[in-house]
């Protein structure tokens, strides 16, 4: 959709929401480490959680809640997850969710709470209580960017983007959205934490189909590592304050309703790989020409797992071999004497010929950019798949050698 506008904001951009990043010394001094955001109104809600086995304790509670369909506000806390802590790490969410109904005076039920950070360690629940009131004090209408800067962990910029467009050609409708994630992310939400606001009237269910559906493409379609987390959650909110006509798979507005969900989702996605840790360059993987989009996923995945891959590309090697073997492994099915390696648009590898010495030079000047392309034609059918990654530094790891749990 082209009638998309790109504005600031992030999820204060849409009408109705207030936001607060504020410091609560939950782990480190002096940095922005609860945040707060809350609609003026209750929420139509949906959500998607963690696929790893092993939930912490806010995402079991934020199962609980989201099955209503119905939110007014999310806290989330950085430094300490809440993951592996028992019936204290539950009782602790719980108290933690009471902290901010009391302090805005809503239902219990209406508040979503989110943690991020060292897994197995207690809140500390008076540097929590702290959070809650100084978030509450600093509540604001322009506040996004604060809160995106608060529930970064190993984040080095805040990720946030909202866009606009019109319902019935006068009725403006805005999407925003911030999200946190720098590392132990592969698809399927890991270590990710994204809330998405609206000011559209959509009801839960239909809500919670356009989430998932822009999930699907962003998201999911990320890896950085290899690691899936106890914490990913991706909500969100749309509170119906723009005054629009209701939005739902019938109305003629939809598509560009779910495209802006999309844009934002993606863009939220983008700003994560491009903020991986450690990551120098970042990547986008497209497999076309697969039997069937299920195997191009398979070829795309296994290309942006392989950490051989991903070192060659943080060593500006156009190294087709680590390409086509990860796809050998993929379980896709792959006949290399119809597959194309291309490096932004430069064949390093083509049907059983292989780039000369100027192509090389050629492949090499388009991975010393910051950011690059890498097709995958298998001539095999119609199936395609694109995936957002990123290389394999040495700060990747001397970031996660120093990291605790």
């Amino acid at each position: 959709m082209n009638d998309l506008q790109t504005i600031e904001g992030g999820v204060t951009a849409p009408l109705g929401y207030q936001a607060a990043g504020v410091a609560a010394h939950i782990k480190v001094a002096d940095r922005k480490d609860f945040a707060l955001l809350v609609s003026d109104r209750t929420a139509n809600a949906a959500g998607l959680f963690t696929t790893n086995a092993v939930a912490a304790a806010p995402v079991r509670l934020g199962r609980e809640r989201l099955a209503a369909g119905r939110l007014r506000a999310i806290a989330v806390n950085t430094g300490y997850a809440n993951a592996c802590t028992g019936e204290i790490g539950m009782a602790n969410a719980r108290a933690m969710s009471c902290l901010v109904s009391d302090a805005l005076g809503i239902p219990d039920a209406e508040v979503l709470v989110c943690s991020t950070g060292v897994i197995g360690m207690h809140l500390p629940m008076d540097r929590i209580a702290t959070g809650v009131t100084r978030a509450r004090a600093a509540l604001c209408a322009t506040a996004g960017y604060d809160a995106a800067t608060a529930i970064m962990t190993t984040d080095t910029v805040p990720k946030q983007t909202a866009v606009r467009f019109l319902v019935d050609g006068r009725h403006p409708v805005t999407v925003g959205g911030m999200c946190k994630g720098a590392g132990m992310i592969e698809p399927y939400l890991a270590t990710m934490l994204a809330f998405i606001t609206t000011d559209a009237a959509v009801a839960p269910g239909d809500l919670q189909t356009a989430l998932r559906q822009a999930v699907e493409t962003s998201f999911n379609r990320v890896v950085i590592d290899n690691d899936r987390s106890t914490n990913d959650t991706a909500v969100m909110l749309a509170n119906g304050a723009a005054a629009a006509p209701a939005l739902s798979p019938a109305h003629p507005a939809w598509p560009r309703f779910t495209a802006a969900v999309g844009t934002v989702c993606t863009e939220l996605a983008r700003q994560m790989v491009m903020d991986g840790e450690g990551a120098t360059k970042f990547v986008t993987v497209r497999v076309t020409g697969a039997r069937s989009p299920d195997d191009a996923q398979l070829a795309g995945r296994a290309i942006a797992r392989s950490m051989l891959v991903k070192t060659s590309w943080f060593g500006l090697d156009p190294n087709w071999g680590r390409v086509i073997a990860a796809v050998g492994y993929s379980g896709a099915a792959v006949d290399e004497s119809r597959a194309r390696i291309s490096y932004g648009g430069i064949a390093a590898f083509d049907r059983g010929r292989v780039a000369d010495a100027a192509a090389r030079d050629a492949l090499k000047a388009v991975m010393s950019g910051r950011a690059f392309d890498v097709t995958v034609d298998l001539g095999l059918g119609e199936g395609s798949c694109t995936i957002f990654t990123c290389d394999l530094s040495r700060e990747y790891v001397n970031i996660n050698a120093d990291y605790t749990t």
